[in-house]
């Protein structure tokens, strides 16, 4: 099974334009990035895929490979569906251009878990630490069932825990792994039901039947959405010139 790495890398956020070129301790956000997954010993390629020129200078310029792609894409899934039409492979994964702290070994363990189950869409959960976490809509819950596929995602508290039993939430890390052919018949698909009500994507194929499996991590995502989470990146990297 031949396993691609795609890093979609917008330039156009509308709260942080640019936000792939912004510096972290004098390197690109991409740059970060792109060092942590090719350290993955599962994929056999990793590529950028932007729809702006000046990305794609930046990566090629300290060695990445770029795919271009349109810029009238309105989601990160969009934009991978048109890389399976340009890199060829079987297995996508699709890893997030905003946070710089992903770690390799969680894509080698969801591609391992994908290789268990070619037919599935794979993705990750951690648990929950905090109980605003557990309140706040910003943050994906997710919960699955005994053999770790999910029943549901959800910007609520699920499962609501009208017992009052001691519970773990898991939070939905945002990264996911896609046979070719799903991806791909995934995107001509219309936005579903659930997935209008909660704006979340990964509802669209839960409600069209197919299953999702999910790997259990300590990892927890930290994403750069606002030029302040700059700053907590740069603590977390060991920065002292902010401290």
């Amino acid at each position: 099974m031949k396993v691609v790495g795609v890093i979609p890398a917008r330039y156009g956020s509308t709260r942080f334009p640019g936000k792939p070129l912004a510096l972290i301790h004098g390197k690109p956000m991409i740059q970060h990035v792109y060092e942590q997954v090719v350290k993955s010993e599962q994929l056999n390629t990793v590529v950028v895929a932007t729809d702006h020129e000046e990305i794609k200078n930046v990566v090629e310029g300290f060695g990445g490979q770029v795919v271009m792609t349109r810029t009238d894409h309105e989601t990160g899934s969009d934009r991978m569906a048109e890389v399976t039409t340009k890199v060829e492979g079987d297995f996508y994964v699709n890893i997030q251009g905003d946070e710089p702290l992903i770690r390799p070994e969680l894509i080698d363990k969801l591609v391992l878990a994908a290789k268990e189950s070619p037919e599935c869409v794979v993705t990750a959960k951690t648990p929950i630490k905090n109980e605003e976490d557990v309140k706040n809509p910003n943050v994906v819950k997710v919960v699955t069932n005994n053999s770790g596929f999910a029943l549901y995602f959800s910007r609520s508290a699920v499962p609501f825990n009208r017992a009052k039993k001691d519970i773990t939430y898991y939070k939905h890390l945002g990264i996911y792994g896609y046979p070719k052919s799903v991806i791909t018949e995934f995107v001509t698909w219309p936005t579903s039901s659930l997935e209008a009500v909660e704006v979340l994507e990964q509802l669209r194929l839960l409600e069209n039947g197919y299953s999702i499996k999910l790997v259990e991590t300590a990892f927890d995502a930290v994403g750069v959405d606002t030029p302040e989470d700059i700053e907590k990146v740069e603590r977390i990297l060991g920065g002292k010139q902010h401290d």
